[in-house]
């Protein structure tokens, strides 16, 4: 098995270190996610917010979709660039992440231009109209190339994909990968190298980060 720990511990606290800090609502709850959520670890967490945080206040997008809410962490930080007009879509299954998402949404200073879904992501996208500029994917593994095939035609010229845990724990680099999830990361990777609509780049945050935007 490869290990858990791909970036080395002391780097990943280095760079936690060298961050901007988060917001107190952010810390709040990242806190609480990380006390309470037996699945804590399916935070975007600090450095990953802010990488999303930069991508958005560069972009500065009108409409942002999240497949996979949780606790409404990652949300929080893709909406900072949004523009005064601007909205963010976020579809999450499980309930009780969801009643924490908007209780956490509530308290924020742009809670006003986000929108939670609740339910099947592929039963939502089809009712959602706009263009996307930002997409951030970070739902169940097996789902992520049904996704990223419903949002490319509502992708805007300019739009950006992220899909996060592309390196899942370290699994997609056995040979071959094993168990579903990673199979299916795997999957998606080569789904998206061979897409002749599209570049993208690889990156190692956290358990990786696959950038995709349309070929100008």
């Amino acid at each position: 098995m490869i290990a858990d720990n791909l970036i080395n511990p002391q780097a990943e606290a280095y760079a936690d270190y060298f961050s901007t800090p988060e917001n107190e609502l952010l810390k709040q709850v990242n806190k609480e996610t990380t006390e309470q959520h037996q699945q804590a670890h399916m935070l975007s967490g600090h450095v990953q917010g802010r990488f999303l945080s930069f991508i958005s206040t560069i972009l500065q997008p009108k409409y942002v979709l999240e497949i996979g809410t949780f606790t409404g962490y990652s949300a929080l930080c893709l909406a900072e660039g949004l523009q005064k007009e601007g909205e963010l879509h976020t579809i999450e299954l499980r309930d009780e992440d969801a009643d924490t998402a908007l209780k956490n949404f509530m308290v924020a200073e742009k809670h006003n231009l986000i929108t939670l879904h609740r339910g099947k992501a592929m039963d939502i996208l089809p009712t959602l109209p706009h263009l996307w500029d930002l997409v951030f994917i970070d739902a169940d593994k097996t789902g992520y190339i049904d996704y990223y095939e419903k949002i490319m035609p509502r992708l805007s010229d300019k739009g950006v994909i992220v899909a996060d845990n592309v390196l899942f724990h370290g699994q997609v680099l056995e040979q071959p990968p094993k168990g579903k999830n990673a199979i299916a990361i795997h999957e998606f990777n080569t789904h998206v190298l061979n897409d002749d609509r599209v570049e993208q780049v690889m990156l190692t945050i956290r358990d990786g980060l696959l950038i995709i935007k349309k070929k100008q």
